[in-house]
């Protein structure tokens, strides 16, 4: 049964191991609107997004509708293709990771998951982040996690290499005011629902930390030698992990998300369905996507 249920799964979110985004590809047809842009055009804060470290997105494909979206709020978003140090860091006030990976896990999604950063950078992040920098971590199901893991901890996030999977519909998990899996935060004002498509759960321990999405219930998280391969590998319950968190850190802020697909638009599958902000299921995700970047970069709440 479960070889069937993760067959249907895969078909869903179309990653893996072999041959990543093959059936996943960025969904031409959705176009990001902003009724009432925060900056003017190419005059907002710096967004730089994460492109050095083996990244299974990019700007300018799998994550362009998020690109988009932002630069639709005026912030000026640019791809960084070089390692971490304060100079290149120095010009952001957002600094975006997504689904980094170290080298040796590049087509081989399989334990053990090294870091994607040297102990330098990870440094050269918290240090830039407690000076008044902004980091938006985003990290998927395994092995992404382990990629990041030791980032993560050192502000006060606890990673684990699993997937996060509603058994009982197979179907994207969404995260509710109304029963207490979406938090009251800045982050979530104005909105009533979230959708994610598989991802991690993690722990956040440190109580200077804001949860925003909590599974409730019915969530399945398994921990794979090799991403995707479930047979007989035992699952506990992910009820009151996280999948998405905030906190300030010193002068800056961070935002961590265990679910990359949330933040953009794609089409997977040959029926070419839709994962994300395009999905009709996420059709707060894109509120959500402009509450994240307008909380980390301070934005003026009466030009929102």
């Amino acid at each position: 049964m479960r070889r069937t249920a993760c067959a249907a799964l895969f078909a869903w979110v179309s990653a893996g191991p072999l041959g990543v985004g093959a059936q996943q590809a960025v969904d031409t047809s959705f176009h990001p609107r902003v009724e009432r842009a925060t900056y003017p055009a190419n005059t907002g804060p710096l967004v730089l997004f994460d492109a050095a470290h083996n990244s299974m997105h990019s700007v300018d494909r799998s994550f362009r509708p998020f690109a988009d979206l932002l630069r639709l709020d005026g912030y000026r978003f640019e791809a960084l293709g070089t390692n971490l140090t304060a100079d290149s860091l120095a010009r952001a006030e957002i600094f975006v990771i997504v689904n980094v990976l170290a080298a040796e896990n590049v087509g081989n999604w399989k334990l053990p998951t090294p870091s994607a950063y040297t102990p330098a950078e990870i440094e050269v992040v918290r240090s830039w982040v407690s000076r008044g920098g902004s980091l938006l971590l985003v990290a998927d199901h395994m092995p992404f996690p382990g990629a990041t893991r030791e980032l993560a901890r050192v502000f006060g996030f606890d990673f684990v290499n699993n997937f996060a999977i509603d058994t009982a519909t197979w179907d994207p998990i969404v995260f509710r005011r109304s029963d207490g899996s979406l938090s009251a935060h800045a982050v979530t004002e104005g909105i009533d629902s979230i959708a994610t498509f598989t991802g991690q759960a993690f722990s956040a321990p440190d109580s200077a930390i804001t949860p925003l999405l909590t599974f409730g219930p019915g969530i399945t998280a398994y921990e794979p030698a090799t991403a995707w391969e479930f047979d007989g590998v035992p699952g506990g319950s992910a009820t009151g992990m996280l999948q998405g968190a905030a906190r300030t850190f010193g002068a800056g802020r961070v935002v961590v998300l265990g679910e990359a697909a949330m933040l953009t638009a794609q089409v997977t599958g040959p029926a070419r369905r839709p994962m994300g902000m395009n999905a009709p299921v996420a059709n707060q995700n894109q509120r959500f996507v402009l509450n994240v970047i307008h909380w980390l970069s301070k934005a003026d709440p009466d030009r929102e």
